[in-house]
């Protein structure tokens, strides 16, 4: 048991699924698991473990922002020997060709936090796992899903004046989509030797806000990219 999650040794598997919301995490495990279990509620932090295809699975969720995600990627890796975190997120597209529903497999991570400067002498550049994120690249050719793969933003900002002409700043150097937790998944990861990669569903395009996709159809519109993170989880 770690300072922030109560399961006990051994109730969580080595692949763990990442959705910030904790409804989210219920929602996958009553859905796609076999025999879930709740193994944790601290902070009404969900986390579920139980099987997918055969294979044990659990699912937790995280919260919101990077020092949140540091907190559980940190502990799930160094607590419980955790081998490989796929985080399911939601994000707002940076480039106008990007549409509501698309997915965005995140192969490095740039950011506005300074999370990482309090413990490196420089600037550290977290990426993916290749062979996770071939797989599931692979996987949703397969599925005939709109992907791309690029480098996103982690950003510690959500509310920015002038929303649009920053985002341009970030569009010009081939950012693909914005979020708020991919570096402190990356970071965790690269430290304990875990294997890490971010999946993301686009629900806002900065270039059309109004275009923005209901949260109601936001939730019932991701079974795309869970699946995909599920079966990516299998590799």
């Amino acid at each position: 048991m770690s300072m922030h999650i109560s399961a006990a040794p051994g109730e969580i598997a080595e692949s763990v699924i990442l959705p910030g919301d904790p409804l989210r995490a219920k929602y996958i495990a009553e859905t796609y698991l076999t025999g879930a279990v709740r193994v944790n509620e601290i902070r009404n932090t969900w986390g579920y473990t139980g099987e997918y295809k055969g294979r044990r699975v659990s699912v937790m969720s995280t919260g919101m922002g990077a020092p949140s995600m540091l907190i559980y990627a940190t502990e799930l890796c160094r607590e419980y020997g955790c081998k490989k975190l796929i985080r399911l997120g939601t994000a707002g597209a940076v480039q106008e060709r990007i549409k509501l529903g698309d997915i965005v497999i995140s192969q490095g991570v740039s950011t506005t936090s300074a999370i990482n400067d309090y413990a490196l002498p420089g600037h550290f550049s977290p990426l993916a796992d290749f062979g996770l994120l071939y797989r599931a690249y692979d996987l949703a050719q397969e599925r005939g899903l709109r992907a791309y793969v690029g480098n996103t933003l982690t950003n510690d900002h959500f509310y920015i004046d002038n929303k649009l002409e920053y985002s341009k700043q970030w569009e010009r150097y081939g950012i693909l989509a914005s979020e708020q937790e991919g570096v402190a998944l990356y970071t965790a990861a690269a430290l304990y030797g875990a294997r890490a990669l971010m999946l993301l569903s686009i629900v806002i395009n900065l270039y059309h806000p109004e275009e923005s996709v209901p949260d109601a159809v936001k939730e019932s519109g991701l079974d795309s990219i869970i699946q995909l993170a599920l079966d990516t989880a299998l590799d």
